[in-house]
């Protein structure tokens, strides 16, 4: 697993999102924000979220989708239940994952983080595969990157946001990702 120079990831499957754009000149990227998501939530497998980060979910397909009508979003990785790495966006491009966010006193997140994205939800555990791929991603990014912070999106919206939520193995996952 490397990144190119634009901070794609080799070894990993590549859809490319829209929904994102440059980052401030000079920011260095030294945050790592963990997510999950389900679509519909508390299921998995299919194409929702790729759909949803490329703009081309049909609303219509699910009455839970209908609020994600105009909806702008995506993250620069996916980890599927299977241990799968879809990448969205390069590294060297904003995300649009965290949203309305702060994180040491610092606003607006996407300028300095990279967002992972769990299929998972608050309410089920993640699988072996998924923290297998998150710890080696974990160690390929921050030999590339000055990252010093891992966190959750709860931690950067707290109050807003739930995310990786209670059945995340926060220790399991930091002892390998070294």
């Amino acid at each position: 697993m490397r990144l190119d120079a634009l901070g794609w990831v080799t070894g990993v499957r590549r859809i490319a999102s829209p929904n994102h754009d440059a980052r401030p000149l000079g920011t260095a990227i030294d945050l790592l924000v963990i997510h999950n998501i389900s679509l519909p939530p508390d299921e998995f497998g299919g194409t929702a979220i790729t759909e949803l980060f490329c703009n081309t979910l049909d609303t219509d397909a699910h009455p839970y989708y209908a609020q994600l009508k105009g909806v702008r979003v995506s993250a620069h990785f996916l980890i599927c239940r299977t241990g799968e790495i879809i990448q969205y966006v390069p590294c060297s491009k904003r995300a649009w994952h965290a949203g309305v966010s702060i994180w040491r006193k610092r606003t607006a997140c996407n300028n300095f983080s990279i967002g992972v994205e769990l299929e998972g939800c608050d309410t089920l555990a993640f699988t072996d595969p998924q923290y297998v791929a998150l710890a080696k991603l974990t160690r390929r990014l921050k030999r590339t990157y000055p990252i010093r912070d891992i966190v959750g999106h709860s931690d950067i919206a707290p109050g807003r946001k739930t995310d990786p939520g209670p059945c995340f193995d926060w220790q399991r996952y930091l002892g390998n990702a070294d």
